[in-house]
């Protein structure tokens, strides 16, 4: 049995468009191709689908992905260690929510009594269950950018690097705190922290407006920062980029 693009993509919830990309760039060649010019995909197709949508979901890149897809033979295997991948994220994430769970818990009782929280007599408990994605892989799609911070990050020792690591958490976590507060995205808070950010993107090296606004549109699009901004909490993602759009109107226009 096959089944048109279009089907495939109301089933699998990706577009034509991607799909067709997919194609392109060989990834995800369809069956074949009816005398209409249309892709029409079977069964193997539609299992080597799931599993690109799987580890895309993980966070892995297209290239990446191809790498994985053309090392494997037997797709058993490879749903096998895709599960066992999944399962692995799951943990991370119970990790995660019980962090933030925890600091929430401690940031409650802290303004409550004004005791100091419990987390900063071991700092590292706020970060338990937070990974952080190599440079150059969560800054793909930017490639001038991700060669600038890993000139940046090979000058520094390794507890400088992972001291930035926490800095950017902790400064994704305040963000957090000004949009459950009910601050808008324009509000001059959240402009103030988008202002910091910007001016230690830009200390890397010059970025254009075009560019700024790509990179926040990536911050929803990208699936490993838009799981890093919604681990912190749900919808923050969306938040960062309206901040950052608002930012690119009212400082950079």
């Amino acid at each position: 049995m096959a089944w048109p693009i279009a089907e495939v993509a109301r089933m699998s919830g990706v577009t034509a468009r991607t799909l067709r990309h997919y194609d392109e760039i060989g990834l995800l060649p369809p069956a074949w191709i009816g005398s209409n010019g249309h892709r029409y995909y079977e069964e193997r197709q539609l299992l080597q689908l799931q599993q690109i949508l799987v580890l895309r979901a993980l966070g892995v890149g297209l290239p990446e992905i191809a790498r994985i897809l053309g090392d494997q033979v037997d797709e058993l295997e490879a749903l096998r260690s895709h599960h066992d991948r999944l399962l692995a994220e799951r943990d991370r994430l119970d990790a995660l929510a019980a962090t933030v769970s925890r600091t929430i818990a401690e940031l409650e009782q802290s303004r409550k009594d004004g005791t100091p929280m419990t987390s900063i007599n071991r700092p590292e408990n706020l970060f338990e269950g937070i990974q952080h994605t190599d440079v150059e892989d969560s800054l793909r799609d930017f490639p001038e950018h991700a060669e600038a911070a890993l000139r940046a990050t090979a000058a520094m020792s390794q507890a400088e690097v992972e001291a930035g690591q926490r800095e950017r958490t902790t400064q994704m976590i305040r963000l957090a705190e000004l949009m459950t507060a009910g601050h808008p995205a324009d509000a001059e808070p959240v402009q103030r922290r988008i202002d910091t950010e910007y001016r230690a993107l830009t200390a890397l090296r010059p970025v254009s407006v075009e560019e700024y606004r790509a990179i926040a549109r990536a911050v929803v699009e990208n699936a490993q920062w838009r799981a890093a901004y919604e681990a912190i909490a749900p919808g923050l993602a969306a938040y960062q980029r309206a901040a950052m759009e608002a930012y690119a109107v009212a400082r950079l226009s």
